[in-house]
């Protein structure tokens, strides 16, 4: 899935970021290759032993990754892309260890060659990827950059404010209905390597293109109605999914943009216009490329 990569960077920290050290996540959540797909998914959704942990809230977050470690050795990774590709195939979750279904060639980057935050940025950008281990010398895990990791590390600047979220967002959203079931949004996920569909309502029958969003599930919600033992053929969209939303305007800033996901502890925020349209859509990835 991922092919084995080391970067080298000479730059030395942009003044955006405040601190190299902050851009890890230190304690990764971690488990054996032995341990169920169905206990991985249940930690990932409590975010125990350590877990993402995020030092301003002063408490540990879900993680949306699971370093399988066997001997302090780096063995291979789960996401929460990869449980939600799985959900959509016939794999009995409680049966399955993590080692017959993770990622073994994996994408690090050594602890002496993180000399500048954008090296782990152009890692993500190469091989589309959210999850960067990073490694000593004894080819030990120290920590995990990520998305997230390196969004709380930005400083503010004075192009961060000023630049707006039309001119960063993705306008290729992926929509369904409300009544659609979730394991469908899984299959749309999976199909298009995305980390959420939109819900939406037309505003009439003959016009598809003036959708209004209702609501959103994400990946991470899939991982946790896994961990619950839930049907996601039987649950519809509508029954589950984050609303009300808080939306963006094409118009509001990028700084604004990165203070509301960091308030609302989200990853990805819906753009409309005045009329109440789903224009684009807005993610941590987005915030970093800016």
């Amino acid at each position: 899935m991922d092919h084995s990569a080391t970067l080298q960077s000479s730059q030395q920290t942009h003044p955006a970021f405040s601190s190299l050290k902050e851009t890890i996540e230190a304690n990764p959540l971690s488990i054996a290759p032995e341990t169920s797909l169905i206990d991985a998914i249940t930690l990932m959704s409590q975010g125990s032993l350590g877990g993402a942990s995020d030092p301003a809230l002063g408490q540990s977050q879900r993680s949306s990754y699971a370093l399988v470690v066997a001997d302090s050795q780096l063995m291979g990774i789960v996401t929460e892309r990869d449980v939600v590709k799985l959900a959509t195939q016939a794999i009995d979750f409680v049966s399955t260890p993590v080692a017959a279904v993770m990622t073994q060639r994996l994408v690090t980057l050594q602890e002496v060659d993180l000399q500048h935050p954008f090296a782990a940025l152009s890692v993500f950008r190469k091989y589309r990827i959210r999850h960067l281990p990073i490694l000593n010398a004894q080819q030990q895990v120290v920590g995990v950059v990520t998305p997230n990791s390196v969004r709380r590390a930005l400083q503010p600047s004075d192009l961060f404010k000023l630049l707006r979220v039309e001119e960063v967002m993705s306008v290729s959203v992926v929509e369904a209905p409300p009544e659609a079931s979730v394991l469908d949004l899984a299959t749309l996920m999976a199909i298009h390597r995305v980390s959420c569909v939109v819900i939406t309502q037309p505003r009439d029958a003959t016009s598809l293109a003036s959708a209004s969003p209702l609501g959103i599930v994400t990946e991470r919600d899939i991982v946790q109605f896994q961990a619950l033992g839930l049907s996601l053929s039987a649950l519809q969209a509508q029954a589950v999914m984050s609303t009300p939303l808080v939306c963006l305007s094409p118009e509001d800033t990028m700084w604004k943009a990165h203070q509301t996901m960091a308030r609302m502890r989200v990853r990805r925020l819906v753009v409309t216009n005045a009329q109440n349209t789903l224009v684009g859509i807005i993610t941590q990835t987005s915030i970093l490329a800016s």
